[in-house]
């Protein structure tokens, strides 16, 4: 038998359209009347924002960038183009050295001291006795004070010749040091006050870390016999590394750019000389040179751009968010 065929054309389903009808269609879904409402209620709420930070931050940078490059005197109303030279005088000094130094001394004992005095602190300040809150208030009450008054009455404290610690020593048959006028002392002198200042910050931040860490676990910790000692150094530091990380940024940035404190303490910058401190005695100084001011600034930036990036790239590797 001869099995006839059946003529009737057959109905496929249409193709699916192709690449290119595909993105129209993407695009003309992702531009709806919703996507439009919500894209101009986030300019209208992010605009002003992003126009003050770049009037306000990105404008004074590129500005202080371009004035980097003048020999210019602050308030005259010319100034000549000078390229890289005033980076050039800047690193080939001997001044460079001296303030590099001052600057990453005085950076890593702030950042180092404040944080493990604080997380020291911390610890006490996390223990279920009384008076803890008022102890909590105490800790963090330098920190909001300000960086002006709180360096007039130190440096009162510091004062050779009729502070409050020549008056003890004296007291005892001792000789205060001369805190102001050495440059070692200083520098050290500037240090306790700042840690002083700054401590309660990361003790604060420490303790909100301490209390949100689970508590199962730790008890797990002591169930299984775990010491305290031994749970804070395998369990508690890891837990804390978040609030660490974030501490050592902030801290870090906050030292770099400490400016009241030295001002106050050491007006002449006398073993103090830090970056941005440097920068203020070249422009506002005896010295007036805005030009080379802006190059030290943006120095400044330099460093301050690349440990962040730093941190952010290979520190935060460290972290254990949980």
């Amino acid at each position: 038998m001869t099995r006839q065929l059946d003529s009737t054309p057959s109905t496929s389903p249409p193709a699916p359209p192709g690449p290119s009808g595909t993105a129209r269609e993407l695009r003309r879904r992702r531009w709806s009347g919703r996507s439009r409402r919500d894209f101009f209620v986030f300019l209208a709420l992010a605009l002003p924002n992003l126009l003050l930070i770049a009037v306000f931050t990105y404008r004074p940078l590129i500005s202080n960038i371009y004035y980097s490059t003048l020999d210019w005197t602050l308030g005259s109303a010319s100034a000549t183009v000078v390229g890289i030279e005033n980076y050039v005088t800047f690193f080939s000094s001997d001044d460079a050295s001296k303030v590099l130094g001052t600057t990453a001394v005085f950076t890593l004992v702030t950042v180092g001291g404040s944080m493990v005095l604080g997380l020291l602190i911390a610890l006490a300040l996390n223990s279920r006795v009384r008076g803890t809150t008022f102890a909590r208030s105490a800790v963090f009450a330098p920190y909001v004070l300000s960086g002006v008054g709180v360096g007039l009455v130190w440096l009162f404290i510091f004062d050779p010749g009729y502070g409050v610690l020549a008056w003890i020593l004296r007291g005892i048959g001792q000789q205060s040091p001369q805190w102001i006028n050495d440059p070692q002392l200083s520098l050290v002198m500037v240090i306790l006050v700042y840690v002083w200042k700054n401590l309660g910050y990361c003790a604060v931040v420490y303790l909100a870390g301490l209390q949100s860490l689970p508590q199962d676990v730790m008890e797990a910790a002591a169930l299984d016999g775990a010491n305290g000692f031994r749970r804070f150094l395998s369990m508690s530091v890891p837990l804390l590394s978040p609030t660490t990380f974030f501490l050592l940024i902030t801290t870090m940035l906050s030292s770099l750019q400490a400016f009241d404190l030295i001002r106050i303490m050491t007006p002449l910058g006398t073993g103090t000389s830090t970056l941005i401190y440097e920068a203020y005695l070249q422009a506002f100084g005896a010295f007036n040179r805005a030009g080379y001011s802006a190059a030290i600034s943006v120095v400044l930036f330099a460093i301050l751009l690349v440990i962040t990036v730093l941190q952010l790239r290979f520190v935060e590797r460290k972290v254990h968010y949980s």
